[in-house]
């Protein structure tokens, strides 16, 4: 057995033990479902990171963006990542507060309405399910890369691997396997890009390499490689497809079950609003070396085929073996986090949501629910034994349904004194199905649809648009209207200024760090030396200021200086000020 083998089942066996000490200390559903709602930062701020960064990012997309994407991945602000700031301050601490069991409970409860909580739940299995498939899939192309193992041994191993310690543990066991997750990956993720650059000369000289590379010409421009045999036939058509794709991902990490429901296990408020703040920052952070590690690949080798698997022949080919070792089995971790997060709110949902299970009894709904995790897991190996891994693809497919089905109405359930249930169902409905039914039929070929059509884009308005028109043509309920009311009355014992004072130092560090030193970064050791390497600097050898590169590092500032700045006004408004009498 070689190092890389040892090593991820050497991680492997501490998951399963970890989840069995963790399953130990469930003594009711509270226990099971939310962890007991005693999560400090860290624990969130790891369960959030680790339950985003699957094999679909170690693989999916840092081989998109070796195939020909490195440069907007890495000059791209994340936008998506404003979405953990905004959905904590917009919904995820009013989901806290609501004390519910899952998200698609918080809706049931909200609109007081069984259907809308089983909509919402049948949306989780469907899509969460999906996206179970997608990373189970990445675990075992990993594996199966790496071992003796064929491709279908990789699966079943990778199933029974988060299938053990999910059914028995739940979310506590969850919330604990992923920080430790969360821990590995980033320590190897960093290792293998100050590694990788340094090898290769420093990051300049890596720059100067990837631009002069034939075979993919326009690696590292702000657009990457469009044209003729790529999705994008100019860069206007490619800025349209990020743009949505972003604004997608930045609704999902705000209302998503497998990210909002990390709220509701947080200790108070303040962890959940310290906790997004910080994930914000680090997943933004990652994402870029991740990326960036992808784009570097191609100067140890540019045709490997499939481009999912980059990273994989990186860490065997590239990286010192203990390294390598280690970023192989820090994404199995990010893999195996991810699925386990999906196996456990999918079963949840499935045991609590969708109506199936009636009965009040803890200890059979316990048994239940774990009945069900089996079942479904069961059903997602059955999928990744028929289906082809499309790692990216699949995943940019089942994560924006989030996106148009929850969006709109989840934050009109905190927002909106006029939505009502009828609105919600329908509302929820409709980001559905004009979502998943041009996905299909482009899927299939039957149609070909621009990138300004995207289906996430249009299942959100179709959302919007029925929401609102059913809002008008029906009547808020009583108990609706109650509900909303107590949701925005802040618990007493949130408000602090003392935890504000401490909450308050998460904002400053994303406006410092993401907001002023990142743009100075990619100025500085970007687009400078590309302009310089490409021969687009001005004739007295300064930066061309009016290019997209240009545009897309200054945007760093505008956007996270402006979210530092909002969430500071928020803490000190909310929970800043003086005790109610």
């Amino acid at each position: 057995m070689d190092i890389y083998t040892t090593t991820i089942l050497l991680s492997i066996i501490v998951y399963i033990a970890i989840g069995n000490y963790a399953g130990r200390g469930i003594k009711k559903l509270d226990d099971y479902y939310v962890a007991g709602r005693r999560a400090p930062t860290l624990i969130i701020v790891g369960t959030l990171v680790a339950s985003l960064m699957s094999s679909s990012m170690f693989l999916g997309e840092a081989g998109f963006a070796y195939a020909g994407q490195a440069g907007p991945y890495v000059l791209f602000p994340q936008t998506a990542c404003i979405g953990y700031v905004v959905g904590a301050i917009l919904f995820g601490r009013y989901l806290r507060r609501s004390r519910a069991t899952t998200v698609a409970d918080y809706f049931g409860q909200r609109f007081n309405s069984k259907r809308v909580q089983a909509l919402a739940g049948f949306t989780i299995v469907i899509a969460l399910g999906g996206y179970l498939l997608a990373v189970t899939q990445g675990a075992a192309i990993l594996l199966s890369e790496i071992t003796d193992l064929t491709y279908v041994q990789a699966l079943v191993a990778a199933w029974l691997s988060y299938t053990l310690f999910t059914m028995y543990s739940g979310s506590r066991g969850v919330i604990l396997t992923d920080t430790l997750m969360f821990l590995l990956f980033t320590f190897a993720s960093v290792g293998a890009i100050v590694f990788l650059v340094h090898n290769f000369g420093g990051w300049v000289s890596v720059l100067e390499g990837l631009i002069a590379i034939e075979s993919k010409p326009e690696l590292m421009s702000w657009h990457g490689i469009i044209g003729s045999g790529t999705y994008w036939p100019t860069a206007a058509d490619y800025l349209i497809w990020g743009l949505i794709i972003d604004l997608s991902w930045l609704i999902v990490y705000a209302v998503s079950p497998w990210q909002s429901s990390r709220h509701l296990m947080a200790k108070n408020e303040h962890v959940v609003l310290r906790a997004a703040i910080l994930a914000c920052l680090v997943v933004a952070l990652l994402q870029v070396m991740v990326y960036g590690m992808g784009g570097v690949i191609n100067l140890g080798k540019s045709d490997i085929e499939p481009y999912e698997s980059a990273t994989i022949w990186a860490s065997l080919n590239l990286l010192p073996p203990l390294l390598g070792a280690l970023m192989l089995a820090g994404i199995t971790a990010a893999a195996l986090s991810s699925a386990s997060t999906f196996l456990s709110l999918v079963g949840f949902s499935a045991s609590n949501d969708i109506g199936i299970h009636k009965n009040t009894d803890e200890t059979k709904t316990l048994r239940f629910t774990r009945i069900m995790m089996l079942v479904v897991g069961s059903v997602a190996l059955g999928a990744a034994l028929v289906f082809p891994p499309d790692i990216f693809w699949l995943m940019i497919f089942i994560g924006t349904i989030f996106a148009s089905s929850w969006g709109p109405v989840a934050i009109m359930s905190v927002w909106s004194k006029r939505i009502t249930e009828a609105a919600a169902f329908w509302g929820m409905a409709a980001g559905l199905v004009f979502n998943l039914v041009p996905k299909f039929f482009e899927f299939v070929g039957a149609i070909e649809i621009p990138s300004y059509l995207n289906p996430a884009l249009t299942g959100a308005v179709a959302s919007l648009v029925v929401t609102i028109a059913v809002s008008r043509r029906t009547t808020v309920s009583i108990e609706e209207a109650e509900y909303l009311s107590a949701l925005h009355v802040t618990p007493a014992e949130e408000i602090s200024k003392q935890r504000s004072k401490l909450t308050l130092w998460a904002p400053a560090a994303l406006a410092t760090v993401n907001g002023l030193v990142m743009p100075f970064l990619l100025m500085r050791y970007y687009v400078y030396p590309y302009q310089r390497a490409t021969g687009t600097l001005l004739t007295d050898g300064s930066i061309d200021w009016f290019t997209g590169e240009v545009a897309l590092a200054m945007s760093w500032c505008l956007i996270y200086v402006s979210l530092g700045a909002f969430a500071a006004y928020v803490i000190r408004r909310e929970y800043a000020r003086s005790k109610p009498a």
